[in-house]
C-alpha cells in the first residue's frame, strides 16, 4: 500500500470511527449475546473460509462492545470522588490543559473509541461543561493519531508513514479546532440538546470534515513523508545478520534433517532480497550512488548463498532419498536460483536505472510514480506469501499466491496501458521517462512471477495447477539485467 493510498484509508477509517461512536453511545447489551452466539456458530460449523472469517469478525464485535461497557462500569465510581470536581474546576479554567490530558488519556487507553465515549459518559453524568467536553474530545483525536506512531516508532520506513502522515493531519485539524473553539467561543446548542449528545455530534462532525479537507492534501503529504521517512541500507557483512550459517554439514547426508537446514539459509537469504528490493524505488528518488553500491555488496552476498546452498542441496541427494525428498529438493534449489535472479534484476537492472534517473535529473509523472509504487507494494506483498508457502506447503496459500501472481500482472498490464495514453496526450515528465517506466514494471513483473514460482510444484501435486502453468523465468536473464 502506498503512502497516499494509507492516507486516504486512514481519514475514512476515522471518520468511520467517529460514527461507531455514535452508535456504541446507545445501549446495544442486547446485541452481545447474539452477536457472540452468531460468531461461533458460523465459526465451528462453517465450511467455507471466507463464513469463518465472517464469524470471527462477529465474535470480535461481541467482545468489543462488552469491552466498552466494563471500561464505563469500571470508571463510573469516579464521579463520585472528591478529588474529580476539584481537577475538573482547574480544567474548566485550563482548556489546553484539557486538551493535552484528553491526547494522554487516549493514548493510554490505546483506543480513542473508548476514550470519546468515556467523556461521553462523564458529560451524561453531568460532570463535563460542553467547552471542557469538547477540549477533551479534540486531544482524544490527536491522541488516536498518537496511539499508531507509537506502536509503530520501531518498524521500517513504510510501515512508520502511513501513522506519522495520519498523525500530521489529526495534529493541525486538532489544534487548528482548538483555536477555533478559544478564540470564537461558539455557541454549542446546535450540536444537540446535551453535552453528550454534543460530543458525538460534534466528534463526527470533526472527522468527517477533517477528511473533506485533508484528502486533496494526501498526494503532497504523501510525498513528502516518504522523501523525509526512509532507512538506512545497512552495509554488508560476510554474516549479514550476524548468524552463522544455517547449513549444517553434519546433517547433510540425512534428508529429513538436510532439507530444513536448507530451507533456513533460503529464509536468510530471502531476507537479503527483501532489503535489497524494499529501498529501490527510493533509490529512483534520491539517487544515492551509496546506497546503490551498497546494494551491489548485498547481491556478492546472495550470490554466495545461492551457491553455498546449490552445492549443499547437491551433496544431500542421494540414492536413499524417498520421491517426496527429492521432489523438496528441487523446489528449494528452483527457489535458490530464483531468489539469486532476483538479485541480479534488482542490483544490475534497476540499480542502473536509478544511476540514470539521478544523473538525467528525470521525474516521473504523478500518475506514473503513483503505477510503480502500487506495483512495488503488491510484489513486496507477494514475497511474504512466497516465503510462507515455502515454510507450510499449505495448498491453500499456494493459490492465494498465484491469484496474487496474476493480479501484478494485471497491474503491469493496466500501468503500461494509461502510460501509452499518456505518451498519446503527449506529456513531457512520461515521454522523458518511457523506457525507465516500462522497463520498471517489467523487472517488477518478473520478480513478483519468480517469488510466485514456489506454488507450481505445491499445485501440481494437489491437481489444481493452473493451465498457463509455471511462469517461464528466462525472460530476463541476469546478462540482459545489467
Amino acid at each position: 500500500m502506498t503512502t497516499v493510498a494509507g492516507l486516504t484509508i486512514l481519514l475514512g477509517a476515522d471518520a468511520g470511527s467517529a460514527m461507531v461512536v455514535g452508535v456504541l453511545s446507545l445501549d446495544l447489551s442486547w446485541a452481545e449475546p447474539l452477536l457472540i452466539v452468531a460468531g461461533v456458530a458460523a465459526f465451528l460449523r462453517g465450511q467455507d473460509r471466507q463464513i469463518r472469517q465472517i464469524g470471527r469478525i462477529l465474535i470480535g464485535v461481541a467482545l468489543l462492545l462488552v469491552s466498552l461497557r466494563m471500561i464505563a462500569t469500571a470508571v463510573e465510581p469516579l464521579g463520585s470522588d472528591d478529588a474529580v470536581p476539584i481537577l475538573l474546576d482547574y480544567l474548566q479554567t485550563d482548556p489546553v490543559s484539557a486538551f493535552i490530558i484528553g491526547a494522554l488519556f487516549t493514548w493510554l487507553l490505546h483506543s480513542s473509541i473508548a476514550a470519546v465515549l468515556l467523556i461521553v459518559a462523564f458529560s451524561h453524568q453531568d460532570l463535563l461543561s460542553p467547552s471542557l467536553a469538547v477540549s477533551l474530545m479534540l486531544g482524544a483525536n490527536l491522541g488516536a493519531g498518537l496511539i499508531a506512531v507509537g506502536l509503530t516508532r520501531g518498524a521500517e520506513a513504510p510501515v512508520r508513514r502511513i501513522p506519522l502522515g495520519n498523525l500530521l493531519f489529526r495534529g493541525f485539524g486538532s489544534v487548528a479546532a482548538l483555536i477555533a473553539l478559544l478564540v470564537f467561543n461558539p455557541p454549542l446548542g446546535f450540536a444537540g440538546s446535551s453535552t453528550s449528545v454534543q460530543i458525538v455530534n460534534l466528534h463526527l462532525a470533526f472527522n468527517v470534515l477533517l477528511a473533506a479537507v485533508c484528502l486533496p492534501l494526501t498526494a503532497f503529504a504523501g510525498g513528502l513523508i516518504d522523501r523525509l521517512v526512509t532507512d538506512p541500507l545497512p552495509e554488508p557483512r560476510n554474516n549479514l545478520t550476524g548468524e552463522p550459517s544455517a547449513l549444517d554439514q553434519a546433517v547433510v547426508h540425512m534428508p529429513s534433517l538436510a532439507l530444513p537446514s536448507a530451507t533456513r539459509e533460503l529464509l536468510r537469504m530471502s531476507r537479503i532480497v527483501e532489503m535489497m528490493l524494499k529501498p529501490i524505488l527510493e533509490l529512483y528518488q534520491s539517487g544515492d550512488r551509496a546506497r546503490i553500491r551498497g546494494l551491489r555488496r548485498l547481491d556478492d552476498e546472495v550470490n554466495e548463498i545461492h551457491s553455498a546452498i546449490k552445492l549443499y542441496l547437491a551433496e544431500t541427494i542421494h540414492s536413499d532419498m524417498d520421491e517426496s525428498e527429492a521432489r523438496r529438493a528441487e523446489e528449494l534449489t528452483n527457489f535458490a536460483i530464483n531468489l539469486e535472479q532476483i538479485g541480479d534484476i534488482l542490483a544490475r537492472n534497476l540499480a542502473r536505472r536509478a544511476n540514470v534517473i539521478s544523473q538525467s535529473k528525470l521525474v516521473f509523472s504523478n500518475e506514473g510514480w503513483k503505477e510503480l509504487t502500487e506495483l512495488h507494494g503488491r510484489v513486496l506483498t507477494t514475497m511474504q506469501l512466497a516465503l510462507n508457502v515455502l515454510i507450510s506447503r499449505d495448498p491453500e496459500l499456494a493459490r492465494q499466491l498465484v491469484e496474487a501472481k496474476e493480479k501484478v500482472r494485471d497491474l503491469e498490464r493496466k500501468s503500461n496501458w494509461s502510460h501509452m495514453q499518456r505518451l498519446q496526450r503527449g506529456r513531457s515528465k512520461s515521454i522523458e521517462t518511457s523506457d525507465l517506466h516500462l522497463e520498471t514494471t517489467r523487472a517488477l513483473e518478473l520478480i513478483n512471477s519468480l517469488f510466485a514460482s514456489i506454488a507450481y510444484p505445491i499445485l501440481a501435486e494437489t491437481g489444481d495447477l493452473p493451465d498457463s502453468g509455471p511462469p517461464k523465468l528466462a525472460t530476463l536473464r541476469p546478462s540482459e539485467a545489467g
